[in-house]
């Protein structure tokens, strides 16, 4: 497969050079909200099959909020998940191609809405979740796949060489919760040659594996097509002190979209615990260095336009 230009790859950097950029929030949990089960291994990504539409709609909720960038439904779109489900490669190659239209479909419509008072570009970033939540076991809050770096790449490719040629801006590498995954997906998107950020997943200052955040982050700073990384699903007190250790480990851009400060309880399938999702910490994350800011589980559009609101502050003050 060709790959995308050095040329994509320093535009992609750019994206994260000027003002704060805003993410966008918790894709599955809007899609709940709006009355999708989601009760299934597959989580979001089945939707991509039976209701595209609601997540167009999803999208279009977190642009009108004030988010920047729209993450594509692919975070649990893979062949093995699909495949356990009665969807052949080829279906579920077009389905990881559907989850990246579907999102800059939404983002067409919502340059339309505004006319030329938008904010920006707006930034399709296509999903790539970790190992663990194929398995659909919560083994992303652990990492403890007893895989090397080398099966773990040979994971990811097939699913990293489909988005890489879906049309999206940038790769979303996320909740990666170990040391070996950072390694294996960095040295895939080296590999296509194209732009993509990494957010590892947090827990008590440390990587879900045990490890340390600042080996994980000095293996996505030091690989060429990395333009970004920093942490997701992880508390919110978790920010401040893993953008101090990104920064620490040579990353220039810097990015953080924690979750509500709920944990999800795996076996019950649930979430469990009180949302600690307060948009005054976001003052400080920016003056720490952060480059881009959102939500993931449980972070709605409300939230996003709260959040959007302390970044004009944040910027107005500076």
């Amino acid at each position: 497969m060709p790959g995308v230009s050095a040329r994509s790859v320093d535009v992609a950097r750019e994206l994260f050079s000027g003002a704060p950029m805003v993410l966008d929030g918790g894709l599955g949990t809007l899609l709940e909200r709006r009355g999708n089960g989601l009760d299934s291994e597959l989580w979001s990504a089945r939707l991509l099959a039976e209701r595209p539409e609601e997540i167009v709609a999803a999208h279009l909720d977190f642009f009108a909020a004030g988010a920047r960038v729209a993450t594509a439904c692919s975070y649990q779109a893979t062949f093995q998940g699909f495949e356990r489900i009665g969807i052949d490669n080829a279906e579920t190659e077009r389905l990881l191609r559907r989850s990246v239209s579907l999102a800059r479909e939404a983002a067409a419509r919502a340059d339309a809405s505004v006319g030329d008072a938008g904010i920006g570009r707006r930034v399709i970033a296509a999903s790539v979740g970790p190992y663990g939540a194929m398995l659909a076991d919560g083994s992303e809050y652990r990492g403890d796949y007893g895989l090397s770096v080398r099966e773990l790449g040979r994971w990811h490719r097939r699913r990293m060489e489909v988005l890489a040629d879906s049309g999206a801006d940038l790769l979303a590498i996320e909740t990666i919760p170990s040391i070996a995954e950072t390694e294996a997906v960095a040295a895939e998107a080296d590999r296509l040659g194209v732009p993509a950020w990494v957010a590892v997943s947090t827990h008590g200052g440390r990587l879900r594996s045990g490890e340390p955040i600042e080996e994980a982050l000095r293996i996505a700073a030091s690989a060429g097509c990395i333009v970004a990384a920093g942490i997701n699903c992880s508390a919110p007190a978790e920010v401040l002190p893993a953008i101090r250790i990104a920064k620490t480990a040579g990353v220039g851009s810097v990015i953080a979209y924690p979750n509500s400060g709920e944990s999800w309880d795996a076996a019950a399938r649930r979430w469990t615990g009180e949302p600690r999702f307060d948009d005054a910490l976001v003052g400080a994350w920016l003056a720490a260095g952060l480059s881009a800011v959102g939500g993931c589980c449980r972070v709605t559009p409300a939230h996003i336009a709260s959040l959007a609101r302390a970044v004009d502050r944040s910027v107005g003050a500076g």
